[in-house]
């Protein structure tokens, strides 16, 4: 006897991933956790996060919007303005330390900088410049606002049981004087780049998993039940400040951030890792959850991942399944040592 005896087909590549047609690929994850129907679930994080509230919500589950539309608004209006996004209006929250600096913010532990962005009379917020897209009437209406989705986030994060974080980005802009974190680079959506003051930096694995271990240990003061599912976005960069080249800067990044997601969900219990990414972008997929423009995810891709969510949360716990097999002397990948542990699987 030996482990793979009993191990599931899921557990062998040829059972798992080169015989069955793309649709059928499934069972690639196994939840650490259950999350009930009426358990608050809250979102945040990269753009792909959208996706996942929008689908909780469709699916009866008990998605948590923190911060909802005043009445009036017109539903492009809501979602020019991010309402209904994610559970809080933070705007796209692409980098561990993002995450960080909002929950630090929140629970007291930091100030928010007091800048505030002109443009044609209008003021805008500098660490989430395309929440408002028309902006502000005064700066005070700014920090207002700011105030708002803080203590949203503290109501959230308080009553939730689930919170299911996109990491998107490792590239970041920061502010060589005070270390804040920009959401996207000054100069670009709003605001006036500083070749003096804007720092870009690429965040490596120890940064970001400093960055997320702290921002999941504030989430866990303000509610020690909560459990946290991280994913990784599938979405490349645009475009990467590197200088390097675009696809070898998006696989720099999104390693880092499948790596430390998979470090933090095994040293944690309350922690756990869905593959959204490699779902996406596995090369068994051969990219067909892509648009043409081989970045933005298609609707067909967003529902293969989300039905794969749900089935999992609603698969009972499989039994394991007994096989012995005596391998033969020869065959297939002959000379690939491991290739003798298919023999073992059992279908």
């Amino acid at each position: 006897m030996n482990p793979y005896q009993s191990l599931p087909p899921r557990s062998f590549w040829r059972s798992a991933v080169a015989e069955p047609e793309i649709p059928d690929i499934g069972e690639l994850w196994t939840p650490k956790f259950a999350i009930g129907q009426d358990d608050p679930v809250l979102t945040a994080g990269s753009c792909f996060a959208r996706h996942i509230g929008r689908a909780l919500r469709d699916r009866g589950m008990n998605w948590r919007d923190a911060e909802p539309a005043p009445p009036g608004l017109t539903a492009a209006e809501r979602q020019d303005r991010h309402y209904g996004v994610f559970s809080f209006r933070t705007g796209n929250i692409y980098t561990a330390a993002m995450l960080r600096q909002w929950l630090a913010w929140a629970y007291g532990h930091a100030t928010p900088p007091d800048e505030v962005w002109h443009e044609d009379g209008r003021h805008f917020d500098p660490f989430r410049p395309a929440v408002e897209p028309a902006g502000h009437a005064t700066a005070e209406a700014v920090a207002a606002a700011r105030r708002a989705t803080l203590a949203a986030i503290r109501t959230a994060v308080a009553e939730a049981s689930c919170l299911v974080f996109t990491l998107g980005l490792t590239e970041a802009w920061l502010d060589g004087g005070d270390g804040t974190v920009h959401p996207v680079c000054p100069g670009t959506v709003r605001g006036t780049f500083d070749a003096e003051r804007h720092v870009f930096h690429n965040f490596t694995f120890d940064e970001v998993h400093r960055d997320l271990s702290a921002a999941l240990a504030l989430a866990r003061a303000a509610n020690p039940r909560l459990r946290v599912l991280l994913t990784v976005s599938p979405v490349p960069l645009t475009a990467t400040a590197t200088g390097g080249h675009a696809l070898t800067a998006t696989m720099y990044s999104k390693s880092v951030l499948r790596a430390v997601a998979g470090q933090l969900a095994q040293e944690h219990d309350h922690v756990d890792y869905f593959p959204a990414y490699e779902m996406i972008t596995g090369f068994p997929f051969k990219a067909v959850f892509f648009e043409p423009n081989l970045r933005t995810v298609s609707p067909e891709g967003v529902a293969f991942v989300m039905r794969q969510f749900f089935d999992a949360l609603d698969r009972r716990p499989a039994e394991p399944r007994p096989a012995h097999r005596t391998p033969p002397a020869g065959g297939e990948d002959f000379w690939c040592d491991d290739a003798v542990l298919d023999y073992y699987n059992p279908r």
